[in-house]
């Protein structure tokens, strides 16, 4: 039997993956903010422990990773699923907004990521899963800041995997679409206090009418999704990056096609600043 830990379970991919995690047989350790929500959501399982966990709170990260291992005695899987969206061009963004969206999307996801390492590592074995977002590799005009926290995730990732490697713990980065959940509902979406008229013609001001009138209406099935996760900590050979959603596998391929046609166009400039070979010296 698995042992998952789950941030932000609840509601939406948290709640529907352990969901399909507990009829799989495994115990989930769901975490919210206030556990009875979990409860309310999920009912009473004897592999369902409900935690109370504020994930910009080191100590209580702490605590919820330490009543994991005592109630299931080991840590298989963390998925680092809570976070939420800031909507607005990055001009408009407020301080208090960056940071409010950097304490839970980054800074809460390392906090938890430490507090359950320690215990992974005795055991050398675990998996570490992080929502990230397609928004974590194209960034979009009117997201700018929430996707600059997706890149902070996915650049933490690659290098946890690197190290953790050798300990016998993987590392997968999830980047979805857009999924009929509800990220864009006012619960987990903030829009930007500080607009400015310049904008509204841009690509920031367009997304505004754009996410709005998706609500509800994304092509991704999250039902699905969460079945998906199950299969991949299935894997004995997980990958690190994993797209879900058609509309996120295109995105990712008409980004890689600009970036390799951009250096095709810029290579000889990009390679022209190293010394002359016959300067170069060895390390």
């Amino acid at each position: 039997m698995r042992v998952w830990f789950i941030t932000g379970a609840s509601r939406g991919f948290g709640a529907l993956i352990t969901e399909q995690a507990l009829n799989a047989g495994d115990a989930v350790v769901a975490t919210a903010r206030n556990p009875q929500t979990v409860t309310d959501r999920l009912g009473h399982h004897p592999n369902l422990l409900a935690v109370a966990l504020d994930v910009t709170d080191e100590a209580e990260a702490n605590a919820a990773a330490e009543q994991a291992v005592k109630r299931f005695g080991k840590i298989d899987v963390l998925l680092n699923n809570a976070g939420f969206g800031l909507l607005g061009a990055v001009e408009e963004a407020t301080a208090v907004e960056i940071e409010k969206l950097y304490a839970t999307n980054v800074f809460g996801l390392l906090k938890v990521t430490r507090a359950v390492l320690p215990h992974m590592r005795r055991q050398r074995s675990g998996h570490i899963i992080n929502i990230s977002s397609i928004g974590g590799y194209v960034s979009h005009g009117g997201w700018g800041v929430y996707c600059s926290t997706k890149f902070a995730v996915e650049g933490l990732s690659e290098a946890l995997s690197a190290e953790l490697q050798p300990l016998g713990i993987k590392v997968t980065i999830v980047e979805p679409g857009y999924f009929r959940t509800d990220f864009l509902d006012e619960s987990s979406l903030n829009v930007s206090h500080g607009l400015i008229g310049d904008y509204d013609e841009t690509p920031a001001g367009a997304m505004r009418t754009t996410a709005a009138g998706a609500n509800h209406a994304q092509p991704g099935d999250p039902a699905r999704l969460a079945k998906a996760m199950v299969k991949i900590v299935n894997e004995p050979n997980p990958p690190l990056r994993i797209p879900f959603g058609s509309d996120a596998v295109a995105a990712i391929e008409a980004k890689n096609a600009s970036v390799e046609r951009e250096l095709a166009a810029w290579r000889d400039l990009a390679v022209s600043t190293d010394f002359p070979k016959e300067d170069a010296v060895s390390v």
